[in-house]
């Protein structure tokens, strides 16, 4: 039976280096954030927080883990489209499982279904070396249409 996933067509460098140059205040904001694997349906992605993303409590922000969540959903869309930097989110939901302290942050970001003009996903977020999630996210991101 042949694979019907969708074949990413973008690798780590090449899709690290293209979201660095159509979205550098990404890289601005959250120096420490790479992509780490891309694989068929699949993206796995880090970000290093700092005290910027740190809230009272001594926890990471909810807006960083909702950040890191969308640049999951953005990096698996680029990577299996190709170079169209205007596909935008139009839906993002996060639940928020318990404290995340401060770390490195892991994403495993997976596509669910892939449309010709949607693509919708879900993203776990765990600390690096740690496989407890702290937040899972669902969302959906629209591309452009070709021409």
């Amino acid at each position: 039976m042949p694979d019907t996933k969708a074949q990413p067509v973008l690798g780590v460098k090449e899709l690290n280096t293209y979201i660095a140059e159509v979205y550098p205040q990404i890289i601005e904001q959250f120096p420490h954030y790479r992509v780490t694997a891309v694989e068929p349906e699949r993206v796995l992605l880090e970000l290093g927080t700092d005290e910027n993303h740190i809230r009272a409590g001594g926890t990471i922000s909810g807006p960083t883990l909702f950040a890191f969540a969308d640049m999951g959903g953005y990096a698996c869309v680029l990577s299996h489209v190709g170079r169209e930097a205007l596909a935008v989110t139009t839906n993002l939901n996060i639940n928020f499982m318990r404290k995340a302290e401060p770390g490195v942050l892991a994403g495993e970001c997976r596509i669910l279904k892939m449309g010709k003009r949607l693509m919708v996903f879900d993203i776990a977020i765990t600390l690096k070396g740690d496989d407890a999630i702290i937040a899972h996210a669902t969302g959906t991101y629209a591309i452009p249409p070709k021409g």
